[in-house]
């Protein structure tokens, strides 16, 4: 069929216009500029910071430490980046970092990290998010999904209740097919990145395996992995595991011992 040829010559135009490469050798569609993202980064980082309490003391020096060393070890061009750290009074154990550098730690994670290096890992991987420019590419993927889905609709003439039937079960393949699946692959490559990170800054690499130990621990369902953005426990650590060996020769090679304290 000629619209599907036409639609398929256009996505391709819209990919090899807006292609990259990420910190692992991954090709990507970024749509989006720096200047969109770092906006995007700044409100969202406001607004969290008007909806939770934010906490000072001995929490926000480790997690402001922990940033710092990190940072240092980023390429030059997000070192020069004013990265902002702040703890968040909030029970459940996470954190985030967002374009423009913005880090938040949740108190719900320092209460399962168990040293600085568990909390190098987490904030490692979050920073990877942002190396790797996933929120660009999560934001592409789903225009462009969103984009293929419209005018796949338009030039099939799907209309009536039989065609909304078919473009709800299309819609289900592209997000179980499509964006789902890119998720999952993003927090396996920040998993990667975070680890080369926190080893070069002079984190122990082996605390990752351990701080997800503590997560599986701590309890709570997952959904099947193919129907959740994030990998499972255990993959997640075998991804981890495969990765050591080098993790552990940049570390050795670090020539940094950071003295951040305890959580």
């Amino acid at each position: 069929m000629r619209w599907i040829h036409c639609l398929a010559v256009g996505a391709l135009s819209v990919a090899l216009a807006a292609c990259t490469t990420s910190p692992t050798g991954r090709s990507q569609l970024t749509l989006m500029s720096d200047d969109q993202l770092d906006q995007m980064g700044a409100q969202a980082f406001s607004q969290y910071q008007q909806e939770r309490p934010i906490v000072g003391g001995a929490p926000d020096r480790l997690a402001q430490c922990v940033t710092r060393e990190i940072v240092a070890a980023l390429p030059p061009r997000l070192q020069q980046e004013n990265w902002q750290v702040r703890v968040f009074e909030d029970d459940s154990a996470n954190a985030f970092a967002l374009p423009g550098g913005y880090v938040g730690v949740n108190t719900g994670l320092l209460e399962i990290t168990e040293n600085q290096d568990q909390l190098a890992a987490v904030i490692g991987h979050e920073i990877g998010h942002v190396l790797a420019q996933h929120a660009n590419e999560r934001a592409s993927t789903q225009s462009a999904t969103n984009l293929g889905l419209s005018v796949l609709s338009s030039a099939a003439g799907l209309e009536g209740a039989g065609g909304q039937q078919v473009m709800a079960a299309l819609g289900m393949g592209a997000q179980y097919g499509i964006l789902l699946p890119f998720s999952r692959r993003h927090e396996s490559e920040a998993d990667t990145i975070g680890l080369r990170l926190m080893a070069d800054a002079g984190f122990d690499p082996r605390a990752s395996v351990a701080l997800w130990q503590n997560m599986a621990n701590a309890g709570g369902g997952q959904p099947p992995e193919w129907m959740s953005t994030h990998p499972s426990h255990g993959s997640r650590i075998s991804g981890l595991e495969s990765d050591m060996n080098e993790a552990l020769q940049r570390y050795r090679q670090a020539g940094r011992a950071p003295n951040c304290g305890q959580p």
